[in-house]
């Protein structure tokens, strides 16, 4: 069995949404004698991480409220480095997808080593789309499953079908295919989403 890591390596000076310098981690490390300790001071939402509908919905489900059980299990990958600006219900019609899968999106966004304003996104038409279907989660490699979109219907229709949300994926060298997810969060209570380490089981 191959283990392949699809996480955001996170560390000072790290990709992060708009180059915001309030979202860059910190991390204090101090040693006394032979004993080092360090202090990391995260954004929720850094490099691969997993949203909770908290995020884009007042008062919405908090991250605890996500079922462990859904972050673990089959997945699917799709190579759409084809795609341009966004993924739309017309890229995604002839790609197997079936109720209850777990999609991944591999686009261009995971060869950019810095952030990309123009970064690869799913339109809300695209988000439409794979809720009718019926997907259980969909993941992609961006920092965001759309790109600053006008009252975030993206964010909106799939929080709104149950569709779990992971951004910030690197699959920069995996392949098309069926593989099994672990999409392994913190244990936060009362957050908008947690940092999470993704790995797939290829078999």
């Amino acid at each position: 069995m191959k283990v392949i890591d699809i996480s955001t390596a996170i560390y000072e000076g790290m990709p992060v949404y708009k180059n915001k310098a309030e979202k860059q981690p910190k991390l204090n490390t101090e040693t006394n004698g032979y004993v080092t300790e360090s202090r990391l001071q995260l954004d929720v939402h850094t490099g691969t991480h997993i949203d909770s509908p908290l995020h884009m919905i007042p008062e919405g489900d908090t991250f605890e409220t996500i079922d462990i059980n859904t972050l673990v299990g089959p997945c699917k990958v799709f190579d759409l480095t084809n795609v341009e600006d966004r993924i739309t219900a017309n890229d995604l019609k002839n790609l197997k997808i079936d109720k209850h899968d777990f999609i991944l999106f591999k686009t261009k966004n995971s060869f950019d080593e810095e952030f990309n304003f123009d970064f690869i996104y799913l339109s809300e038409d695209g988000a439409a789309y794979l809720t009718k279907i019926g997907v259980r989660g969909v993941g992609i490699d961006s920092l965001g499953v759309e790109r600053s979109q006008q009252g975030h219907p993206t964010h909106k229709i799939l929080f709104e079908n149950k569709v779990i949300i992971i951004e910030g994926l690197r699959m920069k060298d995996v392949a098309s295919g069926e593989y099994t997810l672990i999409a392994a969060p913190l244990k936060l209570l009362g957050t908008d989403a947690s940092p999470a380490r993704v790995l797939l089981l290829e078999t």
